[in-house]
Order: C-alpha cells, then sequence, then structure tokens
C-alpha cells in the first residue's frame, strides 16, 4: 500500500472524523479565550488549518456526497450576499476578513455535518461541551476562591465566591449562559437517546445548571422558558395519532401567536419581573440608534463586519452618541439589518426559518429523541438572537449553519432531485 494510500485511508476512517469533529468543536467554543490568550492571528491560523483538513477529508469522502446537497441554498445565498457588500462597504479589507471568517466557521460545519450523523455529532458536542464547563468552573474557583484575584486575560472576574456573576472562559455571563442551555439540551438528549450512562448524564445536567444560574445572566431565564415550551409541544406532536398531527400542529401554532401577542403586550411587566429593565433599557436606546442608520442604506446595509471593528463608521460613531462602547448590536437581527440591510435580514430569516419548519417536521415524525435536538437548537439560536449577536459569529453561527444542513439533509427538494438522478426513493434513515 502506498503512502497516498495510507493518508487516503486514515483521513476517510471514522477515528479521523471524531477526531476533527471534537477539534473542530474545541476550537470553536474556545475561539474568544484562544484569541485572548494569544491573538486574532493564532485563532485565524487554527480555523484556517481545520478547514485545510475538513477539505481533504471531503475530498477523500467525495463519492459518499452529492453536489446538490453539499449545502443549503439559503447558506450560499446570504454568504454571496456578504461578499457583494464588499462593493459599499466602507472598509473592503475588514469586510473582507470578516466574511473569510464567518465562510469559515460555515465550512468548517458544513464538513462536520457530513461526516457525523446527528447522534454522532450530539455526542461529540456533549463530550466537548463537558470538559470545557469543568475547565470553566475550574478557572473560576482558581480566580474567584482560591487567588481571589480577576483573570482580566480571559475576562474572568473572579465573582464566584460571591454567588456570581461568572463567565468562565467564554468571556462574558451571557456567553456562559448561552452555552449552558445549550449543553443542557444536549446532555438531555445524550440520556434520552440512551448514549450516555445516568451516571455521567446526571452530574453533566447539574453542572450546565449550576453554571446557568452561577452567570446570572438574564437571557437565561428567556431560554429555558422557550426551550421547555418548545419541548412540550414538540412531545405533544411526536404522541400525537399520524391522522391528527396536522391539526394539533396548527392549533400549537395558533398557540404560539397569541403567546407572542401577550408576551409582547405583558413584555414591561416581564422585564420587571425578571430584572432586567436597565439592561432592556440600554439595548432599546442602542437599537433606536441603529434603525436611525438603517434608514439611511436600507436595502444593502453598511457592509458585512461581524463583531463591531473598534475605528470603524458608523459603528464609532453610534458608541461616540450613545457614549458606551458596543461591541455589537446586541441583536443578530438588528446587526443583519445594519450590515446588510432588508436585503440580508431576509436572508438571514429564511436560513433560520426555513431550517427551523425543516427539522421541527422530521422530529414530529420520526422515532428517535436525538432529531429533537435540532429544532431545540434552532429555537435557542432565535431567542438568543433577540438579546445577543452570537449567531452570526463564532460558535453561534456554527451552531446554525451545522443546524440548517442537518435540517436540509433530510426534507430538501434536493432529495427528490438525487432520487431521479439515482432511481432511489428518499427514506427516512434511523440513526442509532
Amino acid at each position: 500500500m502506498t503512502a497516498g494510500h495510507r493518508i487516503s485511508g486514515l483521513l476517510g476512517s471514522a477515528e479521523m472524523a471524531r477526531a476533527f469533529t471534537i477539534a473542530v468543536l474545541a476550537a470553536v467554543f474556545s475561539s474568544l479565550s484562544i484569541e485572548r490568550m494569544s491573538s486574532p492571528v493564532t485563532l485565524a491560523t487554527v480555523i484556517s488549518l481545520l478547514c485545510v483538513l475538513g477539505a481533504a477529508i471531503l475530498w477523500v469522502r467525495r463519492e459518499e456526497l452529492s453536489l446538490l446537497r453539499v449545502a443549503p441554498t439559503s447558506l450560499l445565498v446570504f454568504l454571496a450576499w456578504a461578499l457583494v457588500s464588499l462593493v459599499w462597504t466602507t472598509d473592503k479589507s475588514d469586510t473582507l476578513f470578516a466574511w473569510m471568517a464567518l465562510l469559515g466557521y460555515a465550512f468548517l460545519a458544513i464538513t462536520v455535518g457530513h461526516i457525523r450523523d446527528t447522534l454522532q455529532t450530539v455526542r461529540a458536542l456533549g463530550d466537548t461541551l463537558r470538559v470545557l464547563l469543568l475547565v470553566s468552573l475550574g478557572i473560576e474557583i482558581l480566580s474567584g476562591v482560591l487567588f481571589d484575584v480577576p483573570f482580566t486575560f480571559l475576562g474572568v472576574q473572579g465573582n464566584l465566591a460571591l454567588g456570581g456573576p461568572i463567565q468562565g472562559i467564554f468571556g462574558s455571563r451571557n456567553m456562559l449562559g448561552f452555552v449552558a442551555v445549550i449543553a443542557l439540551i444536549t446532555f438531555a438528549i445524550e440520556w434520552r437517546s440512551q448514549s450516555l450512562e445516568a451516571r455521567i448524564a446526571v452530574p453533566s445536567i447539574a453542572l450546565a445548571t449550576m453554571l446557568a444560574i452561577l452567570s446570572a445572566s438574564p437571557t437565561v431565564l428567556v431560554l429555558a422558558f422557550a426551550v421547555g415550551v418548545v419541548t412540550v409541544a414538540l412531545t405533544i406532536v411526536r404522541h400525537a395519532p399520524a391522522e391528527r398531527r396536522d391539526a394539533v400542529q396548527w392549533v400549537l401554532g395558533a398557540l404560539v401567536a397569541m403567546a407572542l401577542a401577550a408576551a409582547f403586550a405583558l413584555r414591561h411587566p416581564i422585564i420587571a419581573l425578571m430584572d432586567a429593565g436597565s439592561d432592556f433599557s440600554i439595548r432599546a436606546t442602542l437599537w433606536n440608534t441603529i434603525l436611525d442608520f438603517v434608514a439611511v442604506k436600507p436595502i444593502q446595509g453598511w457592509g458585512w463586519f461581524g463583531g463591531w471593528p473598534a475605528g470603524e463608521y458608523p459603528f464609532n460613531y453610534i458608541n461616540f452618541s450613545l457614549d458606551d462602547h458596543h461591541q455589537s448590536a446586541l441583536n443578530s437581527y438588528f446587526d443583519v439589518l445594519l450590515q446588510l440591510g432588508t436585503a440580508g435580514f431576509v436572508l438571514f430569516l429564511l436560513l433560520g426559518g426555513i431550517a427551523t419548519v425543516r427539522s421541527w417536521l422530521v422530529a414530529s415524525v420520526r422515532r428517535s429523541v436525538v432529531y429533537a435536538w435540532t429544532p431545540l437548537m434552532l429555537v435557542t439560536l432565535a431567542v438568543e438572537s433577540m438579546f445577543e449577536s452570537f449567531t452570526i459569529v463564532g460558535a453561534g453561527w456554527f451552531l446554525l449553519v451545522l443546524c440548517a444542513l442537518r435540517a436540509g439533509q433530510s426534507r430538501s427538494w434536493r432529495e427528490n432531485i438525487d432520487a431521479a438522478q439515482t432511481g432511489v426513493i428518499p427514506t427516512l434513515r434511523a440513526e442509532g
């Protein structure tokens, strides 16, 4: 056997697929720590090398792939529009680098989505988040209890002995809360799918719950409530008789619409109950200012930047006028609207919306509980996007692309085209 065959065999092996997935997840969810402990160049190098390795793996596995199903159309159009914004952006180099980061994380998600099935992805994510949450807790103990000194290079304030808020290795309490909720969903799915024993699952769930509480993030309560409601709704749909499932879906849809209308009408008492009045007031002021700039370039936006560059217009002017130092719009939807205009905003909604509908329909008819992971993740991302811009950069963007790809693999017009070309009728493949 030649060296080339040995390398191809290694790249195409199941062991390489698992190792690559773990490496990608660890790098993606540790992005902020990598950047702060070294530099943005180091992070870019890590992501680039993983992309090169991912491309090699996909090339070796090219016979398993269908060109039509490599990536969702909505994702490709969104990426294309972000790239086109180079034409009118205020800083072409910053936009190009931000777009390359967007593409890099998306490519890693696409690679993982093609070499791992849903259950394998859930298990890999669960293993990764268990370690990262334990590391976060360990660092908070060192900073807040043993040394009683803030670890400023990681953004850790050392408030564990005071009961929080804590940040772990994720840079902010809201990001830690977001990751903790993702971990809770993942650990629960691992346990329910019987891929994880109770002796590991229960402590894992307890760890994620504890860190979510200690993060003292107001968004955790909203996320927990939203995920709980969606879980109950999905359970009802999954256990409904097939002949009545459509009616149940419509009834639940109407109830959700009424609940959203009631939440909007009662938004002020809800905000007061959550003790998040000042936090929401800051966001409302920021969003109103952003809308003034959206009105200047309503269709195309100001160009793609992802996270806000410190000295770039209009972000620097927004911060100057508010006497603040925001690094994002604190809302993914407002950020996309500001940077890519109404056109980009619609494409972003289509990317998330189509994926959510597809994954919900799949989860409602397939028996394995592991299929519930994708719609629960997408709902978490959609709700979190109303309070933070995590979904358009880093781990949040990675998860959005991964879930969109996963949803498109099961319910897509591409399946019918592939079936027409191969003569094979699409079937619902069970993943164990």
